[in-house]
């Protein structure tokens, strides 16, 4: 019996752990003031496309086993800021719920008073509740807020070992990363949600059809899809879009941020849909 859940999750694993260890040998090996702070420049898309795999990863686990499972969460909460089952709690038990009902969804975009919430105002109001909204949710789901509870207890205690060690490089490499991966995965929220006040699955979501950004983030693009049934593997969600892409309005579609933006027109529209591409804002 294979470890994996699908196979498809083997390289991306790989690329995870590769990503980490170049992290860690950062943190043991840099001497310059500079070269952590460079790297986290470096290091921060390629872990905001990471946050999109630890997303997948919360819906759909990519190990059969709990252990390993417990073990590539560390490695993601230290590379996006979330930790194990937070995002479970938070966003699959909470936001998937409740996102098309504002006065009831953990990642709600309207203010109290009912206006919208600003790009920054969302995530950074959002960052300071996750956690605590997180925990709220876990008190109806006792056994998943102790895998919680633990494995946050657990993160904690390794990164304050690593500060005792280097506190520079592990403000660096690995705090101020968290944090700023944490941000970007919250504003994902806002981007592809925000404004669209609804009731019906196939209205709620913005929905991105650029290759290499579907690439990069596996396929979290095809959030129409992805919300209609999240528990569906991440290679599965292009085929769902197809079945669904006919009640999906053509306002519904937007060209990604950074880097994805540059490229060139004709790369930006995977093959079969150009027509909805064009109609994206």
């Amino acid at each position: 019996m294979t470890l994996f859940r699908h196979p498809r999750d083997r390289i991306p694993v790989l690329l995870f752990l590769i990503a980490f260890a170049l992290d860690l040998t950062v943190f043991f090996t840099a001497t310059s003031w500079w070269f952590p702070i460079l790297w986290l420049g470096l290091g921060i898309i390629p872990k905001g496309w990471i946050s999109a795999w630890n997303h997948h990863h919360q819906h759909v686990t990519m190990f059969r086993h709990a252990l390993p499972n417990r073990l590539l969460e560390v490695v993601f909460a230290f590379q996006t800021g979330v930790t194990s089952h937070a995002w479970f709690l938070h966003h699959v038990l909470g936001h998937h719920r409740n996102y098309l009902d504002q006065t009831k969804d953990e990642a709600g975009w309207k203010r109290q008073d009912g206006s919208t919430m600003g790009e920054v105002e969302f995530s950074l109001f959002n960052m300071v509740v996750a956690y605590p909204r997180a925990f709220r949710v876990g008190l109806a789901h006792p056994r998943v807020l102790r895998i919680f509870l633990a494995m946050g207890a657990l993160q904690v205690a390794l990164l304050g070992g690593l500060f005792w060690l280097n506190w520079y490089n592990a403000l660096w490499v690995f705090l101020l990363p968290m944090a700023v991966s944490l941000y970007v995965t919250i504003w994902a929220t806002y981007f592809h949600h925000v404004d669209l006040d609804t009731p019906v699955h196939a209205e709620a979501s913005y929905n991105i059809l650029h290759r290499g950004y579907n690439l990069m983030t596996g396929n979290l693009g095809y959030h129409t899809a992805h919300h209609v049934k999240h528990g569906l593997h991440w290679s599965q969600l292009p085929e769902l879009h197809a079945q669904l892409a006919k009640d999906i309005p053509a306002t519904h579609y937007r060209m990604p941020g950074i880097p994805f933006v540059w490229s060139t027109p004709e790369a930006k529209i995977e093959p079969g849909e150009t027509q909805l591409g064009a109609a994206a804002p």
